[in-house]
């Protein structure tokens, strides 16, 4: 969804702590909205359960129960992070990819900006990343021929899915300083799914209810790889950039690199009606309990949210607190030089906004 042009006068806010570190910051998020008080309309926290943690237990990564209160209790959600191991586990299925198909949530969106006045090269990209399909569709088989084993994925990209992550990424691009977006692709190779994908959105100005909407935004390409390769060198060259599901999610971890850690990039996977707050940082296990862990990302994606409900005041005052916490240095996590633990840098921000 785009961000909502009226404020929302219902904040229901689910909040899925799933696996690991999750649990660690996630109540820095929901701390940091209970301390903008009377100026947002009071927030219910609904406890829900999700992960493979959850898994391991009952059976089951993603209870109905928990989509059914997020489709019918809740106007949005957090989500801490997940623990999706690497090998096959029999039944498994990652519950934050089944919550974006389950909700429509067919937009992941991730900026990924430097704080004026710290160390560091300048930077300030949004990541756009289609979240519905491309081989997160999860449809692998395996099987047995005279040379070994032989394994095959099936690669999903569609003209509806394309067509709609290119108008919510040209919609970000016109409303910000720069207007210029990148599609990323790699066409030269995958010509027809990479190149449905590509000529989809360079098509999205030509719609008929774009009207002229656009014109103000320029587009050029980047092939996945060499667009590693320039983030690196040139980041500040970059505004939006949209991509599909594996690229966007690879461009992205990437790019955290480059404002010091993934502990302090967010997300929101936005749907048309549905919006749900997303640090990207995974489950950290190996400082699960060491209360180290960094809850800014977290605290980033409740003002992301909170910015696509219309509260975009409340957002800015909590991106202020955290900007003005970073720029001071003093209270940082180990991830960013420092020896804060979670609770003081939680308390730093709340204490500012």
């Amino acid at each position: 969804m785009a961000a909502a042009r009226t404020a929302a006068k219902k904040l229901t806010i689910g909040m899925i702590p799933a696996d690991g570190i999750g649990r660690e910051v996630l109540p820095a998020a929901q701390r940091a909205i209970e301390a903008l008080g009377s100026s947002i309309p009071k927030p219910t926290f609904v406890p829900l359960l999700a992960g493979f943690e959850l898994f391991t237990r009952s059976g089951q990564a993603l209870p109905d129960e928990t989509v059914e209160s997020l489709k019918h209790e809740c106007n949005a959600a957090m989500f801490g992070a997940v623990s999706s191991p690497s090998r096959k586990v029999v039944g498994y299925s990652s519950p934050i990819v089944a919550l974006r198909k389950k909700l429509d949530l067919y937009a992941n969106v991730r900026p990924v900006k430097s704080v004026d006045g710290t160390s560091g090269r300048k930077v300030d990209m949004v990541i756009v990343r289609e979240n519905t399909e491309c081989l997160y569709i999860k449809e692998e088989t395996q099987t047995n021929t005279p040379a070994g084993k032989e394994a095959r994925a099936t690669r999903l990209i569609t003209e509806r899915a394309s067509r709609r992550i290119g108008q919510m990424a040209f919609e970000i691009a016109r409303n910000r300083p720069n207007k210029h977006l990148t599609i990323v692709h790699k066409s030269n190779v995958l010509s027809v799914t990479d190149g449905l994908f590509r000529e989809t959105v360079r098509g999205v100005p030509k719609l008929p209810e774009a009207d002229g909407r656009y014109d103000g935004v320029t587009v050029d390409e980047q092939l996945v790889d060499s667009m590693v390769y320039r983030m690196f060198r040139e980041p500040e060259v970059f505004d939006v950039a949209v991509a599909p599901n594996m690229y966007g999610d690879i461009i992205s971890d990437a790019a955290a690199a480059l404002v010091g850690s993934l502990g302090l990039v967010p997300s929101v996977n936005a749907g048309d009606s549905f919006v749900m707050g997303e640090p990207v940082h995974g489950s950290a296990p190996d400082i699960v309990g060491k209360g180290i862990a960094n809850p800014i990302a977290a605290i980033r994606s409740a003002a992301m949210l909170l910015s696509h409900l219309g509260h975009h005041d409340a957002a800015k005052r909590i991106d202020d607190a955290v900007d003005s916490v970073l720029r001071e240095g003093q209270v940082l996590t180990p991830d960013l030089g420092g020896k804060s633990t979670t609770e003081e840098v939680t308390e730093a921000v709340v204490k500012r906004i």
